[in-house]
């Protein structure tokens, strides 16, 4: 027996791919529908960052997507629940 999602997130697929919440895979629904458009590029699933310190990975952390909007370069995770976690990670994606 599986054990519930601590959220009551369920997985949903979308294009052959499967997102750990609905409301992950409505975002990503939304992003396709923005690159098709035209208004964002190089739209990509799950990328993964190293944090470096002292020369050495201290970890890493992977995002839901990453786009480019123009010049810049958005870096997006979806939560339904703004945990410490979530802050945190925000915190040390924006430095």
């Amino acid at each position: 027996m599986t054990r519930p999602n601590k959220y009551r997130a369920r997985k949903t697929s979308v294009d052959g791919i499967t997102f750990d919440s609905q409301a992950e895979a409505f975002r990503y629904g939304s992003l396709k529908l923005l690159e098709k458009a035209g208004d964002i590029s190089g739209l990509k699933l799950q990328p993964e960052f190293a944090f470096m310190e002292g020369g050495k990975k201290a970890f890493r952390y992977t995002a839901d997507f990453q786009y480019l909007r123009g010049n810049q370069v958005i870096i997006e995770d979806v939560k339904g629940v703004d945990t410490d976690a979530s802050r945190l990670r925000r915190r040390l994606t924006e430095l």
